[in-house]
């Protein structure tokens, strides 16, 4: 019997696109990605699997279900869950859809269609109303994925406004990953009172986010960080907010000297003593020892290296 989602429970204030480990050979370690998720779970943090920083693009379609597959066998909880299915070919993303709502999962991040640049909002919302019409689920949430500065093809406003009108209990969120928190604002100032959940792509905006009326972040760096950003979105409202805010930017901007995926799991790796973790699909390449060098020797003292 497939899971019962919870589609009107609120998602978590922060969560982390969860690295996707792989063995010698490349193919994707189910073990060790089920290990990292549980860890995160049990820290509070939801699991926007199979997003950017999943390599998720370098991932097949089949792949995704084998290591959804695996947390639901797992028992990783699927309220905890909201998988990335958004992909080019409207096929996998009908299937990997169905898929993440058999396993009773929270909702589902979708990218737009992102090969062709220039699209009209018409094709874009064709895009999106063909996936939910033919996955057919009432408990279907969906939280889109605006990330121009990768995918080159925006979400505007009056295209996610078309979107709530027509289908208003499915389109339930947006990650904003355009590093423009102006936009971010007009997001959380448009809709969010219309109960559109609207998260920061970057802890460097969890804050004012928050503060603004938004919901949180779903952030990279809370593969290996997530305890802090957990703080500070229950307590934002605190004296040292701020404080904290900065912490987080300190840690964030020390990760961004690299590329990030490769100093994530970097980090990782030297957390768990496991150098699999270092392991990427190209055209990503892992850090040398020189860049994990100077990572480590950027990081704050006191920061604890994750140990899922």
């Amino acid at each position: 019997m497939p899971s019962q989602a919870l589609p009107d429970a609120a998602l978590q204030s922060v969560l982390a696109p969860v690295l996707t480990p792989f063995d010698a050979t490349l193919r994707p370690d189910k073990a060790g990605f089920v290990r990292l998720c549980r860890w995160l779970a049990d820290t509070g943090v939801g699991l926007a699997v199979f997003g950017t920083t999943s390599e998720a693009n370098s991932l097949s379609t089949p792949e995704k279900i084998e290591l959804l597959d695996a947390l639901a066998a797992a028992g990783v909880p699927a309220g905890a869950i909201v998988p990335g299915t958004g992909c080019c070919a409207f096929p996998d993303t009908v299937e990997l859809t169905r898929r993440a709502m058999a396993h009773g999962c929270a909702g589902v991040l979708m990218l737009p269609p992102f090969y062709y640049k220039n699209v009209s909002d018409d094709g874009l919302f064709a895009s999106y109303a063909e996936v939910i019409e033919r996955v057919g689920d009432a408990r279907l949430r969906i939280y889109l994925y605006h990330i121009p500065p990768v995918a080159q093809v925006p979400l505007p406003l009056a295209l996610i406004e078309r979107l709530l009108q027509r289908y208003p209990r499915t389109i339930a969120g947006i990650k904003d990953s355009g590093g423009d928190f102006a936009f971010t604002r007009q997001l959380i100032d448009a809709f969010a009172a219309r109960g559109f959940a609207v998260y920061a792509g970057s802890e460097t905006f969890l804050l004012p986010t928050l503060a603004a009326g938004g919901a949180g972040c779903i952030s990279a760096t809370a593969n290996v960080n997530p305890a802090p950003m957990l703080r500070l979105a229950r307590d934002w409202r605190a004296e040292d907010a701020r404080a904290q805010q900065a912490a987080l930017d300190v840690v964030r901007q020390a990760f961004q000297k690299f590329p990030l995926v490769p100093a994530l799991k970097a980090a990782l790796a030297a957390g768990t003593g496991d150098d699999g973790w270092r392991r990427t699909r190209p055209p990503l390449v892992p850090l040398d020892g020189a860049q994990r060098a100077a990572l480590f020797a950027s990081l704050p003292r006191d920061f604890a290296l994750p140990k899922p």
